[in-house]
């Protein structure tokens, strides 16, 4: 079904615990990635099938595989937990696709490991869909994240504040390597250990970087750049993590652990969606500066391994650090200059931005429509009435700003529809909205049916482009049906 090739199990037994998935009672597919089994050169109508639902579910290890959990440390909302480790994920192994790439397969929701910490090491149903129609609209508006292949219905009941349909996950992701799993070893003084972790992340992650003389410096420079690109992206398309600890921050660069995370309707930089963020410390404004606090914690691991010499490591990973804030502020510009059509640089690009931003937060503005009307606005300035109505309270609010962007289009020069289509490639025309999210996930933990997160998978798959008879999914919800939390589901 799936060809393996295990680099991770090579490494030191103590980076792992080797555990099986616990078996389930009746495993059943209902959501197979096809294109993505594809890519991994996956026999994807095994996948399908009453076997492939035993190996997806947990109850059958497939040849090759080494299952595992892995262990990890972090801090969580700023307080650091020594040991965390996969409590409900279980590793099959690695493969390496047609496109050359190799991916880990993790079953998600597969029973107890040793790192569990008193946990049931199970999923219910809904976080599994949220965690599918998320990652995979994420991957198709090219935002770098980990993957969805399957999720499978167990036939057994997890047990919340209430019981709840049961399910697993299949995550595929360029590795399971968060900064959590450097501070395991750091915290543990096992310098060795960081030092071969380090060692295998640079050469798995970023080969390119490989013999500079020093890996841990090396892997910490392109982690910095990989976390400062993301975070601009999830700006781009209002995407708001929810639970940015070090234990859910990817050596790789993707989004992982989709657990109460939310796109924005109306734009709010203050805007937080986990029920225990009361301090606002991931809210949607707040996450490049988090991020920037998490590559500390990661750079506070290697320095033992960066250099011994005085006060060397503490120079060479400051001064990486100290880059975080311009490589942001160069790729967050770079996202919002093409969602406002504009191809090249101008001093005053951010002043046009923060201008843009804070009429919209004034005047609760739908982020993801507003952008979509703007492309139209590009090409036709007579729909500028269009973005007017989205300011209902003052239609005039827009008017000084829209005035001062026509001004830096001209600057352009590209013909309006050029420029038009060219927004629309950087403006989504649908994003998971939350109440669509949540009424699938309704749908089919309440009643069995699977009609509405099929139908939301398939139109986030195309989420540039217009899809008339799916209109309706693009609609911001009305203000009584809001999504204010959303929950990790553990």
């Amino acid at each position: 079904m799936l060809h393996f090739d295990n680099t991770y199990a090579r490494l030191p037994e103590r980076f792992y615990a080797r555990v099986g998935a616990t078996p389930v009672d009746a495993p059943r597919v209902v959501r197979l990635n096809r294109p993505l089994a594809e890519l991994l050169g996956a026999d994807v109508e095994r996948l399908a099938s009453p076997a492939g639902a035993d190996v997806l579910g947990g109850n059958a290890v497939p040849e090759g595989a080494e299952p595992m959990a892995l262990a990890y440390a972090g801090h969580q909302f700023g307080h650091f937990v020594p040991q965390l480790g996969d409590g409900r994920a279980i590793l099959l192994g690695e493969v390496v696709g047609r496109d050359g790439r190799r991916r880990d397969v993790q079953l998600k929701g597969a029973g107890r490991t040793p790192f569990s910490r008193g946990g049931d090491g199970r999923a219910a149903l809904g976080p599994v869909l949220r965690e599918y129609v998320v990652g995979e609209a994420m991957a198709a508006l090219g935002v770098p994240t980990t993957r969805a292949l399957a999720a499978v219905t167990t036939g057994e009941r997890v047990f919340r504040d209430e019981p709840l349909p049961g399910a697993v996950l299949t995550r595929v992701a360029a590795s399971h390597l968060r900064v959590g799993t450097f501070q395991f070893f750091a915290a543990r003084g096992d310098t060795e250990a960081v030092r071969i972790l380090a060692t295998y992340a640079l050469a798995r992650h970023y080969p390119d970087s490989v013999g500079s003389g020093n890996d841990a410096l090396a892997l910490l420079e392109r982690v910095i750049g990989a976390q400062a690109d993301l975070v601009a992206r999830w700006l781009g398309v209002g995407f708001v993590h929810g639970v940015m600890n070090t234990d859910n921050t990817a050596i790789s660069g993707e989004t992982i652990d989709y657990g109460p995370c939310a796109f924005l309707d109306e734009y709010d930089p203050a805007k937080t969606f986990s029920s225990i963020d009361h301090g606002g410390r991931y809210a949607f404004s707040n996450q490049p500066r988090i991020a920037l606090w998490n590559l500390s914690r990661l750079a506070e691991a290697l320095l033992p391994v960066i250099s011994t010499v005085g006060d060397e490591a503490v120079r060479g990973a400051t001064g990486r650090l100290g880059r975080f804030q311009a490589r942001f502020e160069e790729a967050y510009l770079r996202v919002m200059r093409a969602k406002l059509g504009l191809a090249q640089e101008q001093p005053d690009d951010p002043a046009l931005v923060e201008g843009l931003l804070a009429r919209l937060a004034a005047h609760e503005v739908d982020y993801t429509l507003f952008f979509r009307r703007l492309c139209a606005a590009a090409a036709d300035p007579s729909l500028d009435a269009g973005l007017a109505a989205l300011f209902p309270r003052e239609p005039e609010a827009l008017r000084s700003w829209i005035e001062a962007w026509r001004r830096r289009l001209d600057f352009e020069g590209d013909p309006p529809e050029a420029r038009a289509a060219a927004m629309r490639r950087a403006n989504p025309a649908f994003i998971p909205r939350n109440h669509r999210i949540e009424e699938a996930i309704e749908a089919a933990v309440r009643r069995g049916d699977f009609q509405p997160f099929e139908t939301l998978v398939e139109v986030l798959e195309r989420p540039y482009v217009d899809q008339p008879d799916r209109a309706y999914l693009a609609e911001p919800p009305a203000p009584e049906r809001r999504v204010y939390q959303t929950f990790c589901g553990t």
